[in-house]
C-alpha cells in the first residue's frame, strides 16, 4: 500500500508540474511576455478548483454588509479564441453547487471563467444579472494546485499584471497590502473564512470588482469603441457632423477600435478616463473666489498645496448662496432652490417629509433645536428633493460614504443646526500668534474668550441635506460623523444645550483616519469660523492690552484662519495608515462651495445657460425618449453660477503627475459626473445612468435641443456643457478662455489655446 501511494503522489506531482510548465495567460496590450502567452498542452491534463462570489446586502445601518458564495451553473474553459466566452466546442465544464469545476486542458488559451446569465450566486439565490468573465494568472494555477479559487479577486492580479507589465507575485503582494490583509489570504475562497475583519475586507473588495468586470464584459459585449467617448483626446468624436455644437471646439475624429477583453477589464477601471479610487475627501470652503485665494499672503499653504499637487484653474460654481451649490455637489442640480432655507420648506404633497418626526423643539431631547416645523415662502421652491444622488448611488453597490462635519452640539439631531451654547467657551484662534486645536490666543496679556455661537454647523453646507431619500437611508445616522480641529473641541463635553451621548466622540474623523474605517466618498466639512465663511461671535476680553483681539471668525482675518484649518486637516490626512498604505488610491480636493463673482461669465457646465425662464429638468420616457419635466415648481431660479474658484487635487499615489494644470472649464456638475465614473456608478452609453444635469454634455445637448431651449442660444456649446475632469478635451488654437470676475484680469490675461500638457490630473501614473 505505501509503494502505491508513494507512486500516486508522484504521479499527482508530475501531473501538477505539467500543467504549470504548460500555463500562461494570453498577452495584453503592454503586458508581459512571460505571463501572458497562452496556456498550452501537448495531452491532456486537469485544473480543479471553485469559483466564488460575493453578493452586497442591502439594509445595513451601519457599513455595508456582504455575503460570500459560489457561482453554480457558470462555465470554465480554455478561451481558445480569446472572445471573452465559453464557446462550446471549447469544451467548458459547469460549475457545480458550491462553484466546484473539474477542467480538462487540451488546448491552448487563456484559463476563463463565463458567468452567464444562468449562472446562480449562491449568496442570494438569484441569478447572475448581467455576463461576467473572471479570469485567474497561470502562477496561481501552480501555486494552488488542485484547488484553484477563480474570482474578482484573482481577475485583478491577472489584470494589474497586464497593466503594470508586472509578476504575479507584485501583484498578489499589493492586493493583500491594498487590504491589509495576509499574503496567503488574499486569493483564498472566502466561504472558509472565520476571521470576521479578514472576511469583509476580501468581501467588499470582491462585490466592488465583481461590479466593475460585469460592467467590463457589458462593454466588450455591445462592441464599445475603446476610450470611451469622453475619454478620447482632442475632444468627443461623437459630437462631430452633429448640428448645434461649437464648430470650434467638435474637432475630433473617431479612430477608435471596438474594446477587446483586455481593455474592457482595464476600461473598467478607468470610466470615461476617470481612474477608480478607493478613497476620496472632499474638503469644503466657502465663498472665496479665485483672486481671493490664488498667491494671497493670507493663504500660504493652500497654495503650497496647489503647487504640490494639481489645480483645475476654471473651475465654476452652481449658484449663491451656499445650500444651492451643497445640494448640486450631492446630485448635480439645485433644483431651482436659490436660499438657504430648511429643508421642509414648501415640501408638500409629494415631496411632503416622509423621515418624520421633524427634529423640532416638541422632540424629546430637542428642546433648544432651532428647526421649524412649518416652512413656506414666496418663491414656493420645494427644498425637499426626491432625485437620485450621490449617497445613495454609493449604498445601492455596496459602496460607503461619510459627511464630517464640525463643531455640532453634542447630542443634537444631524437634520438641525447647531445652537448657541454659553456653557461652552474657548479662548480665540487669534490670527497670526494663535494655533489650532484650543490652544489659548493672546496678544499682549489679554485673551478673548469665546462662547460657543450658533450656527457653527449648519444643514445648508451638507451635501446629502436636501435629498429625502439620503436622510430616510438606514446608514444616514451612521455616516454623519464629527470633525474636530476646532477652538471649542476641548470644552464641547461641558455643553448644557442637549444631553450628551455616553461615550460622545468630539472628533470620529482623526478616529476613522487611525483605524481606517472612513467613507469611500467623504464630504469634510469645518464649520463656520474655519471654512472662511465667518460668523459673528461675541466674547469677553480678559487681562489688559485688549486691542486688537477681535475675532476671526469673521473680517480679514478669515482667511488666514481657514488656510490654517485646512492644513491642519492635511497633515492629519496625510499622516493616516490610508495614506501611507500606496496601494491604496486616496485622493484629497480642495475646494469652495462659490466664488464672488457679480458680472460677466458666472457659471458654464450645464447650467441655465443666460438664466433662461424657460428651463426644465428632463424626464426618459418608457421608449427611451426624453421629455421636460415640469413638476418642479420654479425651477429656472436654479442652476445660475457665481463665478470661479480654487479647486486643487492631491493624491497619495508616489508616481502621479504633479504641478499640472487643467484650464478646461468644469463645474459642480461636472465634479459629480467625474465622482460617478470614479465608483463606477454610471454607464457612459446610457445617458440616463447620470444623475440629473451631470447627463448634459454637448451631444446630450444636440440631441434633445427642442427639449432644451436654455441651450438654444448657446454661442459655446463645449463652455455650456458637462464633461468628466480628465484633461482630454484640447483646446483649439484660436480659442479664448472664459473668465469671471472671481479672476483678476489685471493680472491673469485669458488663456488662448491649449494647456502645456494634456495630463489628466486624477492619473495615478505619469
Amino acid at each position: 500500500m505505501s509503494n502505491l501511494r508513494n507512486a500516486a503522489i508522484s504521479q499527482k506531482k508530475l501531473s501538477l508540474t505539467a500543467v504549470a510548465a504548460a500555463a500562461s495567460l494570453l498577452a495584453a496590450c503592454g503586458g508581459n511576455t512571460a505571463t501572458n502567452a497562452p496556456l498550452a498542452s501537448t495531452s491532456a491534463q486537469t485544473i480543479k478548483g471553485t469559483l466564488v462570489a460575493s453578493a452586497f446586502v442591502s439594509g445595513s445601518t451601519s457599513d455595508p454588509t456582504f455575503a460570500a458564495g459560489y457561482y453554480q451553473g457558470a462555465l470554465v474553459c480554455i478561451d481558445t479564441n480569446s472572445n471573452g466566452k465559453c464557446d462550446i466546442d471549447e469544451a467548458p465544464v459547469t460549475t457545480g453547487s458550491k462553484g466546484e469545476y473539474n477542467l480538462t486542458v487540451s488546448s491552448a488559451g487563456p484559463l476563463i471563467a463565463d458567468l452567464g446569465t444562468n449562472a446562480l450566486n449562491t449568496a442570494t439565490g438569484e441569478k447572475v444579472a448581467t455576463r461576467t468573465v473572471f479570469r485567474a494568472a497561470k502562477e496561481q494555477i501552480t501555486e494552488q494546485e488542485s484547488s484553484v479559487v477563480i474570482s474578482a479577486l484573482s481577475t485583478d492580479v491577472m489584470r494589474l499584471m497586464e497593466a503594470n507589465g508586472s509578476t504575479y507575485a507584485t501583484e498578489k503582494q499589493n492586493l493583500a497590502t491594498r487590504l491589509s490583509v495576509p499574503l496567503d489570504k488574499a486569493l483564498v475562497d472566502v466561504n472558509g473564512v472565520t476571521d470576521l475583519k479578514l472576511k469583509t475586507a476580501l468581501l467588499g473588495e470582491s462585490n466592488a470588482l465583481t461590479n466593475r468586470y460585469a460592467y467590463a464584459i457589458t462593454k466588450l459585449d455591445r462592441g464599445d469603441l475603446y476610450p470611451d467617448a469622453l475619454a478620447f483626446t482632442g475632444g468627443d468624436p461623437e459630437i462631430t457632423g452633429l448640428a448645434g455644437v461649437t464648430g470650434a471646439t467638435a474637432t475630433a475624429r473617431d479612430t477608435r477600435k471596438p474594446i477587446t477583453l483586455q481593455q474592457a477589464q482595464q476600461a473598467a477601471f478607468e470610466i470615461e478616463g476617470i481612474p477608480r479610487y478607493d478613497h476620496v475627501f472632499v474638503v469644503m470652503l466657502e465663498n472665496k473666489g479665485t483672486k481671493a485665494i490664488l498667491n494671497s499672503p493670507f493663504a500660504p499653504k493652500i497654495n503650497g498645496y496647489l503647487k504640490e499637487g494639481n489645480q483645475f484653474t476654471s473651475y465654476y460654481a452652481t449658484g449663491n448662496p451656499s445650500e444651492p451649490n451643497y445640494t448640486a455637489l450631492g446630485g448635480a442640480d439645485d433644483f431651482g432652490i436659490a436660499d438657504d432655507s430648511q429643508w421642509n420648506c414648501d415640501a408638500t404633497g409629494a415631496n411632503a417629509v416622509k423621515d418624520l418626526p421633524l427634529p423640532d423643539n416638541t422632540q424629546p431631547g430637542l428642546a433648544k433645536s432651532p428647526f421649524q416645523s412649518v416652512c413656506t415662502q414666496v418663491a414656493a421652491v420645494n427644498h425637499n428633493v426626491t432625485a437620485p444622488n450621490l449617497f445613495n448611488a454609493m449604498t445601492s453597490v455596496g459602496m460607503s460614504w461619510r459627511t464630517y462635519s464640525e463643531s455640532m452640539n453634542p447630542g443634537q439631531d444631524f437634520r438641525t443646526d447647531s445652537v448657541v451654547d454659553a456653557a461652552v467657551k474657548a479662548p480665540d484662534n487669534v490670527y497670526p500668534t494663535g494655533t489650532l486645536n484650543g490652544n489659548a490666543a493672546s496678544i499682549g496679556n489679554a485673551q478673548l474668550v469665546l462662547p460657543m455661537p450658533a450656527g457653527l454647523y449648519k444643514t445648508k453646507h451638507h451635501p446629502g441635506m436636501a435629498y429625502q431619500n439620503v436622510r430616510s437611508a438606514p446608514e444616514f445616522k451612521y455616516s454623519n460623523r464629527t470633525l474636530g480641529g476646532g477652538q471649542w473641541d476641548n470644552t464641547l463635553l461641558n455643553s448644557s444645550a442637549y444631553a450628551i451621548p455616553q461615550g460622545y466622540n468630539v472628533d470620529q474623523f482623526s478616529t476613522d483616519l487611525a483605524s481606517g474605517n472612513v467613507g469611500n466618498l467623504n464630504f469634510v466639512v469645518p464649520d463656520q469660523c474655519d471654512d472662511m465663511h465667518g460668523i459673528t461671535v461675541a466674547g469677553t476680553v480678559t487681562g489688559s492690552g485688549a486691542a486688537g483681539t477681535a475675532s476671526d471668525c469673521g473680517g480679514t482675518n478669515i482667511i488666514a484662519r481657514g488656510d490654517n484649518y485646512v492644513d491642519l486637516l492635511v497633515k492629519k490626512i496625510k499622516a493616516s495608515p490610508l495614506w501611507t498604505n500606496r496601494q491604496k488610491k486616496v485622493a484629497i480636493v480642495l475646494m469652495f462651495d462659490e466664488g464672488s463673482a457679480t458680472a460677466g461669465f458666472n457659471s458654464c457646465c450645464g447650467w441655465n445657460v443666460a438664466n433662461s425662464t424657460v428651463a426644465h429638468p428632463l424626464k426618459r420616457n418608457a421608449d427611451g425618449t426624453w421629455s421636460p419635466d415640469a413638476s418642479i415648481n420654479n425651477y429656472t431660479k436654479g442652476n445660475r453660477g457665481h463665478g470661479e474658484s480654487i479647486y486643487g487635487v492631491l493624491t497619495n499615489q508616489p508616481d502621479a503627475p504633479k504641478g499640472q494644470v487643467d484650464s478646461d472649464a468644469y463645474s459642480h456638475f461636472s465634479f459629480v459626473r467625474t465622482l460617478q465614473d470614479m465608483f463606477q456608478l454610471a454607464d457612459p452609453k446610457n445617458d440616463a445612468s447620470y444623475m440629473n444635469r451631470s447627463k448634459y454634455t454637448e451631444r446630450f445637448i444636440a440631441q434633445n435641443i427642442l427639449n432644451l431651449p436654455e441651450y438654444a442660444g448657446s454661442a459655446d456649446t463645449h463652455f455650456d456643457s458637462v464633461r468628466p475632469m480628465n484633461h482630454a478635451h484640447v483646446i483649439p488654437g484660436a480659442y479664448v478662455q472664459k473668465q469671471s470676475s472671481d479672476i483678476d484680469t489685471t493680472t491673469n490675461v485669458a488663456q488662448v489655446g491649449p494647456d502645456a500638457s494634456q495630463v489628466n490630473l486624477w492619473a495615478l501614473k505619469k
